[in-house]
């Protein structure tokens, strides 16, 4: 008897025949519980804010800087958040201040007040419907003490019932040991500063 596997046509039919055994495999490997189809479960903005890091990804400028914090900041207080995701994010958005604004409270008080914060804001139905910064060209440097500091504005439009408003704020933030800015702190904009920015 003739063995069938000489040659060329007996390359190509053993490699067939691994292909279909890989394929079979493959498929398998792949194939969900009893053919029902699993639900592909997305990432929600808490989490994705809980997985940034900032060691490696720290916003390059006060307009990033604050950027960053504003889109927190929508996500804190729009989101139906678990108390996990609210001190989880709390904590997170502190890697964005100055040390120094930091100390100014203890872990415990800063995160009741920032629960206390939220849970108004959800009790009396406000959202942050949108916020924008200063342009890169207005915001203003200065050296004070040997520090660099960066000062610039952020609109907020704030839907309270069927209502918008908008708020304006100006913040300060101070360059660290590293460069890295960081919010050294804020305040509403009075009306005489604001007539002197227009």
């Amino acid at each position: 008897m003739k063995n069938r596997f000489h040659g060329t046509k007996g390359v190509i039919l053993v490699v067939i025949l691994i292909l279909l055994v890989l394929s079979y495999y493959y498929h398998l490997s792949n194939k969900t519980n009893n053919g029902k189809n699993e639900e592909v479960v997305g990432i929600t903005a808490a989490q994705e804010i809980l997985l940034r890091n900032y060691d490696t990804n720290y916003p390059p400028t006060p307009k990033e800087v604050l950027k960053e914090y504003l889109q927190i900041s929508k996500v804190l207080h729009n989101e139906d958040l678990t108390d996990d995701e609210v001190t989880g994010i709390g904590i997170k958005i502190q890697d964005l201040y100055d040390a120094e604004f930091v100390a100014n409270k203890s872990q415990d008080e800063y995160l009741k007040d920032l629960k206390s914060e939220v849970a108004t804001f959800r009790d009396n139905d406000y959202a942050i419907t949108n916020y924008y910064t200063s342009a890169s060209t207005d915001v203003i440097y200065d050296k004070v003490d040997g520090f660099d500091f960066a000062k610039l504005y952020a609109t907020y439009s704030v839907r309270a019932g069927g209502k918008t408003q908008t708020l304006r704020e100006v913040f300060l933030l101070r360059k660290d040991d590293v460069g890295h800015w960081k919010i050294y702190g804020w305040e509403p904009v009075t009306d005489s500063e604001d007539d002197s920015n227009e």
